[in-house]
């Protein structure tokens, strides 16, 4: 766009006004897509007066403010530019945290604190101040570890899918017998509920608080004390029915090959919870229930609120009585009395829920993992559900967040999610951004970051538009990772930022001198600015987290044999003829096993190459994660047993069971918690990471 009124009044909010899908191309936001991403920064450029208007009004506030709403200070760098613009003779006043009060920026403890800047002239300006370290410290050592969807973690004890006790069990297991350091899975955010609920777990109700369809019931102690109580014969006897009930879920999952059916598994365990309710809580329990209910104040009253208004009104916040919409109304406040039954049993549900994650933690450390539990973090929350409505200020109404046109989607995508607001965020000093990391990383021996390039910017989309009608608007990267750091520093935990495909020039760099830790998987590190071909083990970045695929992405046996390309041409999901895209995909895959053979990973198959079983070819993959110098190595564990289906398929609705398979063989038959336990196939590709063979 060229240099226009509406250029600069863009500019000076964080819009872009072009992008560039590839760095010989740059491409021109359309004005239409400008003026929408401004209107939802409350900013009018309908026309070129209320521009005109609008450009003078930022200048003039630019211009008169001391500092902005954010200010950050590194505890490594150069005292902030927006300091050190002050007029000389300014003086300032620091109230930390902890309540102590400085003068200067020196000797500051890591938080955020309230600075004010009073000029000689007697001005003053407030603002945040994050105080941060330099950086996160590195893993102390290199570790191994296992990367699981955990709905798909089916064990004898489970109500039809995965929960918080495999999830213990596994790590427990991993820790003690595989020397794992670390068990990754996927986001356990809760999800909006519906008929049927959205299985995925990238676009939750909620970030903050995860979805108590993962508790085990029996492991709540209330649940022991039901069966035994003194209640009434017809209260027990439904009680002791559900196992039987959970049992068939299981075993039709299991045993008959149906679906995960994420609904009837929640129907049956939230009929369980309702009658465990039954049963008063202890004078230990009562006292950490209500701590828990201080501690996450209004926060969770709302999440809770939300909950018990859905079960009223429907799961779409915007469709409520008008009145509802608000949670600060007097109507929603009248709503909440009126359903505090409701909101009581949603709270205890988080309550119940985080407990059960602190123990699957505290499992991961007592056996011996370094790191424990990393959680994952989606990229944005559903526009109707909790979030969105108990945060409306702070995200961008009338947006979605998604992707622009490049050479892999010339439509763009758009996900569905409503983007932050960059400037409100830095006016609350990003409270919503650090209580949402801090719950995140209090049961996480590390957090994973999707669409961690979201720190930067974000491709907004005008709803009901196409997502080429979409433009990049710009975060403060500087205060979103000083929060980050600061945080994840608190909570002494690492970091891993998902940062594949299109990723703008130094974000990677950025990242890694703060310590965020990046993701590489094997198949997309190629020496792209030389010969294309597959890149030395040598050559990888030490800073990561390696892997032979993702939730995303064929499991590896699919990968090795081009299988994946055969599901997708079955799905009609292919843009050239089914010929073009196997011989494409098995050049790539060939071109990595030349040099897998060229390493010498395959001697252990006798022949090499050439008589090398799908499963000596497998852990040579693994074999040479393990020459890289990545600090972690995942192995995704449905490829310890050669499951060949993905657990998503990008573009995909209901042509393909997304986030609804178990964990299976090779033949396509489930398995079990217990069956890995006790699996050959399991334990050599395990001792490849180990370095046994």
């Amino acid at each position: 766009m060229p240099d226009t009124p509406l250029a600069r009044l863009a500019a000076l909010h964080g819009v872009a006004t072009s992008y560039s899908p590839s760095p010989d191309r740059t491409v021109a936001a359309s004005d239409g897509a400008v003026v929408a991403a401004l209107a939802a920064l409350d900013v009018d450029a309908s026309t070129p007066e209320a521009v005109t208007a609008a450009l003078a009004a930022r200048q003039r506030q630019l211009a008169e403010r001391l500092l902005p709403p954010t200010v950050v200070c590194w505890a490594d760098g150069e005292p902030p530019a927006a300091l050190a613009a002050l007029p000389d003779g300014t003086r300032l006043r620091i109230e930390t945290e902890q309540g102590e009060v400085h003068s200067g920026i020196a000797k500051l403890p890591p938080g955020v604190h309230a600075l004010r800047a009073t000029t000689p002239d007697g001005r003053t300006s407030d603002a945040h101040l994050v105080a941060a370290p330099a950086r996160l410290p590195a893993p102390p050592d290199r570790a191994h570890g296992l990367l699981v969807q955990l709905y798909s973690l089916l064990s004898h004890r489970s109500w039809g899918m995965g929960d918080l006790g495999d999830l213990a069990e596994l790590a427990a297991w991993a820790g003690r017998s595989l020397g794992a350091g670390f068990v990754q899975v996927n986001p356990l955010h809760a999800a909006v509920p519906g008929a049927p609920t959205d299985p995925s777990p990238y676009r939750p109700s909620s970030r903050r608080y995860p979805d108590p369809v993962h508790l085990r019931v029996e492991d709540v102690q209330e649940y022991a004390y039901a069966l035994t109580s003194g209640l009434s014969a017809d209260y027990r006897d439904r009680l002791g029915a559900l196992p039987e009930r959970a049992a068939r879920l299981r075993e039709s999952v299991l045993a008959k090959g149906e679906l995960i059916d994420r609904d009837a598994v929640w129907d049956l365990k939230r009929e369980a919870l309702e009658l465990v309710r039954a049963v008063p809580l202890g004078p230990g329990r009562r006292a950490a229930y209500w701590d828990f209910l201080a501690e996450e104040g209004e926060a969770l009253e709302d999440h809770a609120t939300w909950c018990a208004l859905a079960e009223v009104y429907g799961s779409d916040w915007q469709r409520w009585p008008e009145g509802l919409r608000d949670p600060r109304s007097a109507e929603t406040a009248r709503a909440r009395g009126e359903l505090m039954d409701r909101v009581d049993f949603h709270t205890r549900l988080a309550w119940l829920t985080d407990a059960q994650l602190g123990t699957a933690q505290r499992s991961a450390r007592d056996a011996g993992m370094p790191i424990g539990l990393v959680h994952d973090l989606a990229v944005g929350v559903h526009p109707g559900g909790a979030d969105a409505w108990a945060q409306q200020e702070y995200f961008a109404a009338g947006m979605s967040v998604g992707a622009p046109p490049d050479a892999f989607n010339s439509r763009g995508q758009d996900w569905g999610l409503p983007p932050w607001r960059p400037d409100r965020l830095a006016e609350s000093g990003y409270a919503p951004y650090r209580r949402l990391l801090r719950a995140l990383l209090r049961h996480a021996g590390a957090l994973r970051i999707d669409h961690v390039m979201g720190l930067f910017r974000l491709w907004w989309v005008p709803q009901g538009q196409a997502p080429t009608e979409g433009t990049y608007v710009r975060y403060d990267a500087d205060a979103m990772l000083a929060i980050l750091v600061l945080e994840a520093s608190r909570a002494g935990a690492l970091v891993i930022g998902e940062d594949l495909g299109t990723v703008e020039p130094g974000v990677r760099e950025a990242l890694d001198v703060r310590g965020v830790l990046g993701t590489s998987v094997l198949w997309f590190e190629r020496d792209w600015e030389g010969t294309g071909r597959p890149l030395p083990p040598e050559r990888w970045r030490a800073n990561c987290l390696a892997t032979a695929t993702t939730h995303d992405l064929p499991p590896t046996a699919s990968r090795l044999t081009c299988d994946h390309v055969e599901l997708r041409h079955g799905l009609g999901l292919l843009t050239r003829s089914l010929d073009e895209e196997r011989a494409e995909a098995a050049a790539d895959t060939a071109e990595w096993l030349a040099l897998l053979a060229r390493l010498g990973l395959l001697d252990g198959a006798g022949g090499g190459l050439s008589t090398a079983s799908e499963e000596d070819r497998i852990q040579a993959v693994h074999r040479f994660l393990l020459r890289t110098p990545a600090r972690m190595i995942g192995l995704w564990l449905p490829d310890t047993v050669g499951d060949r289906r993905p657990q998503n398929l990008p573009g995909t609705w209901d042509q393909y069971p997304n986030w609804r398979l178990p964990i299976a063989d090779a033949a396509g038959r489930p398995v079990t918690l217990e069956d890995l336990a006790a699996s050959p196939r399991l334990h050599a590709l395990v001792e490849v990471l180990r370095g046994a063979s």
